[in-house]
């Protein structure tokens, strides 16, 4: 006898009927386990106290100091006054022995605006110069003083024209200045 083949097909899908109609029934969950008899209290001991850290002390700020007018130089000058030089012993040099190590000196150097830019950039450079020098011959290492010139691109007064010019000198003193800053550690 010879078998259609649409019946074999017929028979293969009444079998998989069947199959999926007899599907196994889940397994019930596991019981769950009895719970362990609490410990008996004990005394607690104290937790370990860890060390509290001291914060980071913060990096100390420089010491600025701000040497300005006719007392440090005169109009177009770069020489120190004996009044500067006074200044200088009482400002910068007591700060620096009352400092523990220094990390740096810097002299900035300023002029006022009277004249260009390229002659007030040489003058405030040869300002902040001068009193580099009287500083190394203080005691004060070298190595340790940097210098430089801002020419006239930091003034901290201005003047109006209209004033006759030994006014204006005058008026722009504050301009013709150094700014020491010292950096380091205190004692």
């Amino acid at each position: 006898m010879k078998t259609s083949p649409l019946f074999v097909a017929a028979c293969a899908v009444a079998a998989l009927a069947a199959c999926a109609t007899q599907q196994e029934a889940p397994k019930p969950a596991p019981a769950p386990a009895p719970a362990a008899a609490p410990a008996p209290a004990a005394a607690a001991a104290p937790a370990p106290q860890k060390p509290v850290a001291a914060a980071p002390t913060p990096a100390p700020k420089p010491t600025v100091v701000n040497l300005s007018s006719t007392e440090l130089f005169e109009f177009n000058k770069a020489t120190l006054t004996a009044d500067a030089k006074k200044r200088l012993d009482e400002q910068v040099m007591a700060k620096l022995k009352g400092a523990g190590a220094i990390k740096s000196i810097k002299v900035n150097g300023h002029a006022d605006r009277l004249g260009s830019a390229p002659y007030n950039q040489k003058l405030s450079e040869k300002r902040a110069e001068a009193v580099r020098a009287y500083l190394v011959s203080k005691g004060v290492n070298p190595s340790e003083v940097q210098t430089f010139g801002f020419g006239k691109t930091t003034p901290v007064k201005s003047c109006p024209d209209e004033k006759k010019r030994a006014e204006l000198i005058a008026c722009l003193a504050p301009n013709r200045r150094v700014v020491v800053e010292i950096q380091g550690t205190a004692r």
